[in-house]
């Protein structure tokens, strides 16, 4: 029996779905060539200034998996597509860059050096070549001269005549003795030293005149530049540095690396030396965090303000980020943020008194989060940004002067992008409006309200305007078809022209399954949605496969191409061979608005695993599967739900995978971990029931950990942690599958074939 249960295994393996008898055999190795077989997403779109051609990241499935992405160019009708060469690469349109005020020219860095796009002739060109680092280049007000960083200082830079100023004099380390006149404290008692000091000028001459030598050369040099240097303390750095509109001031963000903070360390090893080297990962939640503090620099004596923030009577452990300028650099706004995330200020900025005042401010018991939730910028004299003040993220206009908000959307949706038109007169956002499973475009009219639609087919849409606002480009995607690039006119449901084909001729062959939408009805009453696949011939009593997603706040029950394509090509391969596939946006999956976002608040394993209870359950009840026949899998997030399902409900599934899980979270990082579950020495109670490695002892069915040893995000050792928990509490239905040259997001074929080929001898062991 065990010989043709493993002979059957391997046969399975090479089973397609049964579809038209043409096309090739799906197997893993197969779909675990990755992009090589479904295709490479194009990146990166943008246009030229006279919005005739079309540039984007791009390569062909039969590319090298280490190649770096080629540079195309398409005309706007479609024709001529073409891969650049490198020399044709430096002059075209930059990927990521500033825009001057009337968005006729971007600046970018390249080779730490800054380079000037000038759309109006398609032509680059060099503004620096130093072998310093510059960075944050900016146009400053009437785009004839730039800004940008080097070396924790400010820059201006003309672009007329090619002069260069430095309009401040940071420094690290401490002042020299002779860089200040010392000063007499007259009720302080002389010192021997002192004494003989004062007698030696008194009594010589010659070191008389040389004293008078030297403070008549600082009293000079204080005339010809009286602008005094500051020290940055220890651990201490400008992070951004922008000039007021009348160049009298500078406003910084200068950051505090922590001191006694701890990064871990993984091992790598397999190398090119032979001997096992050390990667730096990150710190642990609860360690030490970067602090950041807001201060207003004189451009005219140096002399540096902190910028007192009205948060009343009980000051909060806050971070300062983004900084934000008006056009004109007269006003600025900014985002100050508690230490625990649990209320967000937007505040306007006085850059002369330097005092700021309260815009808006945002609470939440859980933590403060959402698309689009740390977006702020300027519409003449109002600010636009984002809040989740309703439950759902949605777009406001306030006075920079203050007053009440307006919003400009509303309803049970997100906005998950928002872009303004050239005039300023439009905004240009996505939003899930209609259906949490689509992402369309549309144009909204702020001073109306009036909001148009202009792509229509169901799916994921990321679009990038032409600079004439007349053309889009999308990058477009299905649920059976991968990331493409398509162009059209700028019109409600015009057709689009596909630009790019990226699968495989043997992808492009196969008939892809559209998974079947379903709602689970959750204990509470919540409805849980899901993608559902059968196979074709079910049977009741049969097998079935709940997937986790990963990352916990992400989306994978939608209409277009999943991050998981993978796992999607996969979930063919098991209907194949008879198993029901289902998964799920559990609790704290995003798309669905802040109670969805935060229903794991202090204990993750909690609303969000029971989610995963109930679908199969659901499974059982509504599908005909047989509840001993249940198996569940999944990578990073969807690791951890895998084995707190195995832990502490033993009896629901039949085997696991845990790919990369978390397994104890004060392991984890802390941006990510103290938002859910604060810190773990301050709420050790969250953390305990919230991570396996405190429930092993529950584990009754088959497990398998996979775990890549070069992962710097969840570490190995977390597995390493939970396998010695394991054979300490004498558990023998596991394995750990180890993959020495793989980080957290596998790369290797072979790895991703090994690991699958895995998974599907568990299920088929366990589950048939």
């Amino acid at each position: 029996m065990q010989i043709r249960n493993f002979v059957s295994a391997i046969l399975i393996l090479e089973l397609s779905l049964p579809l038209p008898a043409q096309q090739a055999k799906l197997t893993i190795e197969t779909i675990m060539q990755g992009p090589r077989y479904s295709g490479y997403a194009p990146s990166g779109l943008r246009w030229s200034g006279n919005s005739q051609k079309l540039y984007f990241n791009w390569k062909r499935y039969s590319d090298p998996i280490a190649a770096p992405m080629d540079t195309y160019a398409v005309n706007r009708d479609g024709s001529n597509l073409v891969k650049l060469t490198e020399a044709e690469v430096r002059l075209a349109p930059p990927e990521n860059c500033t825009f001057d005020e009337a968005r006729t020219k971007c600046l970018y860095t390249q080779s730490a050096d800054i380079w000037l796009y000038d759309f109006s002739t398609d032509k680059s060109r060099r503004l620096t070549a130093t072998s310093d680092i510059e960075s944050q280049p900016r146009f400053f007000p009437g785009a004839k001269e730039i800004t940008y960083q080097r070396a924790n200082n400010l820059y201006i830079h003309s672009l007329t005549d090619g002069s260069i100023e430095q309009l401040t004099d940071i420094r690290s380390g401490k002042a020299a003795p002779e860089e200040e006149e010392p000063k007499k404290d007259p009720k302080k008692e002389l010192s021997s030293q002192d004494f003989l000091k004062q007698e030696e000028k008194d009594l010589l001459g010659i070191v008389k005149q040389r004293n008078a030598q030297k403070s008549e050369a600082r009293a000079r040099r204080l005339r010809e530049n009286p602008r005094k240097p500051y020290y940055l303390p220890a651990r201490n750095s400008a992070g951004i540095l922008r000039l007021s509109a009348d160049r009298a001031y500078i406003i910084a963000v200068l950051n505090e690396t922590p001191e006694g903070s701890k990064t871990a360390i993984v091992p790598n090893y397999i190398t090119e030396s032979a001997y096992t080297e050390d990667l730096s990962a990150r710190t642990k939640v609860g360690d030490a965090q970067v602090r950041s503090r807001l201060v207003v620099i004189s451009t005219a004596n140096g002399e540096v303000r902190n910028v007192e923030l009205p948060l009343g009577e009980k000051p909060k452990a806050t971070r300062v980020f983004n900084l934000v300028q008006s056009d004109d650099a007269t006003k600025a706004v900014f985002l100050l943020r508690s230490a625990d995330n649990k209320e967000l200020w937007r505040m306007a900025l006085d850059t002369e008194t330097a005092k700021a005042r309260i815009l808006s401010h945002d609470q939440d018991d859980a933590w403060i989060g959402g698309p689009g939730i740390f977006r702020i910028g300027f519409l003449g004299n109002l600010i636009y940004y984002q809040s989740e003040v309703t439950g759902f993220s949605h777009l406001y206009l306030q006075a920079f002067a203050g007053g009440d908000p307006k919003a400009l959307t509303s309803g049970n949706y997100e906005v998950t992008n928002v872009e303004q038109s050239r005039d300023k007169l439009l905004f240009y956002i996505t939003t899930s409006e209609g259906s949490p499973y689509n992402r369309h475009f549309y144009s909204l009219d702020p001073s109306s309200g009036t909001k148009a639609k202009i792509t229509t087919a169901p799916g994921e849409h990321n679009v990038t305007l032409s600079p004439d606002e007349s053309w889009i480009a999308d990058i477009y995607s299905f649920t059976t078809k991968p990331d493409e690039v398509y162009i059209g006119e700028k019109k409600s449901g015009a057709k689009l022209l596909q630009v790019t084909t990226s699968p495989s001729p043997e992808f492009l062959a196969r008939k892809w399954t559209e998974p079947a939408k379903v709602e689970i009805t959750a204990r509470d009453g919540k409805k849980i949605p899901g993608h559902l696949i059968k196979p074709p011939n079910v049977k009741r009593n049969g097998p079935a496969v709940i997937f986790v997603h990963g990352a916990g706040y992400l989306q994978n029950v939608h209409n277009w191409w999943s991050n998981y394509y993978r796992e999607y090509m996969f979930h063919h391969i098991l209907v194949a061979a008879g198993y029901t596939v289902l998964d799920i946006d559990y609790r704290a999956s995003s798309g669905y608005g802040r109670d969805w976002r935060t229903g794991i608040y202090r204990f993750m394993g909690g609303k969000d695993l029971e989610d995963h209870l109930d679908a199969a359950k659901w499974l059982a009840t509504a599908q005909g599967i047989n509840p001993k026949k249940i198996g569940i899998y999944g990578g990073s997030y969807g690791g951890f739900i895998t084995l707190m399902a195995l832990f502490t409900s033993p009896d629901t599934f039949a085997a696991g995978a845990a790919l990369r899980p978390v397994t104890d979270w004060a392991h984890y990082n802390h941006g990510y971990t103290s938002n859910i579950l604060n810190e773990p020495q301050k709420d050790a109670e969250a953390y305990r029931k919230s991570s396996p490695i405190y429930h092993a002892q529950g584990l009754k069915s088959a497990l398998l950990i996979a775990h890549g040893m070069v992962d710097v995000n969840v570490h190995y050792q977390d597995s390493v942690r939970l396998v010695q928990r394991l054979i300490e509490l004498g558990k023998e239905n596991w394995e750990l599958a180890s993959f020495p040259v793989e980080d957290h997001g596998f790369v290797e074929p072979s790895s991703w074939t090994d690991e699958y080929r895995r998974i599907f001898k568990l299920f088929e062991k366990n589950l048939k």
